[in-house]
Parts: C-alpha cells; structure tokens; sequence
C-alpha cells in the first residue's frame, strides 16, 4: 500500500515536470512559505468561524516559531497551552505542488512534537480539556500522549474527534479506536485504519484510473463500506470519508437519531451564537430524520455531500479547513450534518486561497455555500450490513 502511494505520488511528479516549459527570465519552481500545522490549520478555521480553540502544541524559540507564535498571538487565542523551548526545533513541512495545486511528495520534520508534547505536559492541561465542547487530536501526537488525551477527555464524557495527518500515522488509531467519536480520514488513511485495527492487510487502496472517475456515488461508497464498517465496528461513532472532488461520506450505526446523540450534552460556546443562527436559517436541523431510524448495531447509515465547484489554487489546506469548520459548528451546537455542511464550505474557501487557512472567513458565504451542500445531501446506503 505505501509503495503504491509512494508511486502515485512520484509519478505525478513527473507528470508535472512535463508538463511545465520553462520560460525565459522564469524559474520552473515558485517557493512560499505559509503557517500550517494540522491541529494549527483547524484552530485558526475555528477561530475565523468564530471559536476559541485551546491549542496543546511545542514550538521552538527560532524563527518558524517566532512566526506562528506572533499570528496566533494577534488572533487574541490563548497561548497557554503551547511549550516553548529554545531545545525545540519547530516542525517544518516542504511540500511539492503539482499543477492542479495537489500535494505530490512531501518531507516533514514533526520529531519535536513527539519527543516534546508528552502526556505529562497535557496533563497539566485538564481542566480545559475536560471543559471543552470537543477534543481535536492529531496523529502527530505518540501513543502515550494520544492515549492520554482520549483518556482524559473520557473522564468527562467529551467527544473525541481524531484527524490522522497521514497514511502511516493513521495506524496509531488502533489503540485509542475506542475512545473516539469522530474519525476523519480520506481513502488512503481509511484503508490504513482499517487494516490496523484488523491486524493485516485486509483492504487494499481503490485504484484510481479512468473507470474510478466515471463511477456513481453510490459505487465509490460499496468499494469503501467494508473498510468503513471495520471502524465503527471498533468502536468510532462516526467516520467521515473526505473523497476529493467526490465529495464526503458521513457515515455511522443506527442512523441521524444516534449521530445527534454523539454530541448530546456537549458544551457550546455562548459567544458562537452568530454561526449557530446564520447557519441554522440556511440549513434547518432534522432534515434527515425519518422513521426508519434504527438503533441496531448492524445497520450502517451513510450520508453523501457533494464537494462544491471551486477555483483551485492549493489544496494543502482544504482537509484541515473541512475539520475546523466541522468542529466549530458543533462546539456552536449545530447538529453533524449541519456542521459537515459547513466544513465543506470552509474547505471550498481553503482550496481557492493561497494561505492554509482563508485571511477571512465571510460568514454568510459560507452559509451560503453550506446550504448548497445540505440540500443536495443524499443518503446513500441505510439499512443492515449482515
């Protein structure tokens, strides 16, 4: 599997070198520097959506830090939370973008996360983890500190919400799978998770050829749902499947009656009132709710929502984005469906803006756009898996 990805990835290398002619006075390679980070790329969302994310994070006293420190500071967010250390080398990532603005090699630098935010520096922070609407944890994290922070989140009842970062790192959901609620891989990621928590290589990545792209909705889904239905076997709640320019798959148990009991009792932000009521007005709640509900373990309930028509300059920041305005607009109290809605449309925002994250997230754009993707919402599969 992970030569196969390596592959794809090398060949759109080359396909994007031949692409290119190079012209006089031009350069073949342009180099910008942006702030990232997964878990940083979805707070900063939130926070343009109008939350106050709490970020447990490292950095180092050199330049890079400098950098994402002053900008998180000038977004008037907390700083509590984040090591500063000059033993700290601050994770850098380089990216190689091919022509459609898609990531096509990448090196990353992450040590400093693993060998510096231990379990022991979370700890310290339990209060706000244990106060949180949600916890957003990343598979940058080790195992200890993983394990820690689902375990403390438990104490309280909150609900986990885990983003793998990467095919290889996604394997670390095998000993924290059942203290998850929210699980957002794409398909690569979802394979890994799956064959992890299977203990072999089960499933093999979906190939993607001509065919692949001519074929329906609801194929894509069958090739996926065994892979799916492993996890929430496992114990997630509910996987969200991002598919590229196909869209994202909502999967649970049951059906939209046990997804809103995912987030029953969840804490949501007073100050979050303007997202709650714009979104609200465009996507009303309980759209999806009928009486064929069924709380039995083996019924898998799927959701398709449409990716939205974009003009692509990166893609590097449309997953984080579609996390961190998912995120914010539970932790406002919209329901999932209406929150996926929304972090489709912060996605769509990412993708067209050169930054990670959007400088500004116009909120009733983004309304706007979520309604478009509410509304053509389908479900696609409901019914017993056995």
């Amino acid at each position: 599997m992970e030569e196969s990805s390596a592959q794809r990835r090398l060949d759109s290398i080359s396909r994007h070198l031949l692409l290119q002619t190079p012209q006089p006075n031009h350069g073949l390679q342009q180099v910008s520097y942006v702030l990232g980070g997964v878990a940083r790329n979805v707070a900063e969302c939130m926070s343009k959506l109008g939350a106050k994310p709490f970020m447990i994070s490292a950095l180092g006293l050199d330049m890079a830090g400098n950098l994402l420190l002053e900008h998180w500071k000038s977004s008037g967010l907390s700083m509590e939370g984040i090591l500063k250390h000059q033993n700290v080398e601050t994770p850098v990532v380089c990216n190689v973008l091919d022509v459609n603005g898609e990531v096509a090699a990448g090196v990353a630098s992450v040590e400093a996360l693993e060998k510096f935010l231990t379990s022991e520096w979370i700890q310290q922070f339990k209060y706000s983890i244990c106060s949180a609407p949600v916890l957003m944890i990343d598979a940058n994290l080790n195992l200890s500190a993983l394990k820690a922070s689902c375990q403390l989140a438990a104490e309280s009842k909150i609900p986990v919400w885990f983003e793998p970062v990467s095919v290889a790192k996604s394997r670390r959901i095998n000993s924290i799978s059942k203290y998850v609620s929210f699980a957002s891989p794409n398909e690569d990621e979802l394979v890994a998770m799956a064959n992890a928590l299977s203990g072999g290589n089960v499933f093999s990545p979906i190939e993607r050829d001509s065919s692949r792209n001519q074929c329906s909705t609801e194929t894509l889904f069958h090739m996926l749902k065994p892979a799916i239905w492993v996890l929430l076997e496992k114990g997630i709640k509910i996987v969200v499947v991002t598919v590229g320019s196909n869209g994202v798959f909502l999967c649970s148990k049951g059906g939209p009656s046990f997804m809103r009991t995912v987030c029953k009792g969840n804490k949501p932000y007073v100050s979050n009132a303007e997202l709650f009521n714009t979104v609200t007005a465009s996507c009303p709640s309980n759209t999806f709710s009928n009486p064929s509900d069924s709380d039995k373990s083996s019924f898998l309930f799927a959701v398709h929502f449409p990716a939205l028509p974009a003009s692509v300059v990166r893609l590097t920041g449309a997953g984080d984005c579609l996390v961190g305005g998912t995120v914010a607009s539970i932790c406002a109290g919209l329901d999932v469906m209406q929150s996926l809605a929304v972090g489709i449309a912060a996605s769509k925002a990412a993708v067209e803006a050169e930054a990670n994250v959007p400088r500004v997230l116009n909120l009733v754009a983004i309304a706007d756009d979520a309604k478009l993707v509410y509304s053509a919402a389908k479900v696609v599969f409901h019914q017993s898996v056995l």
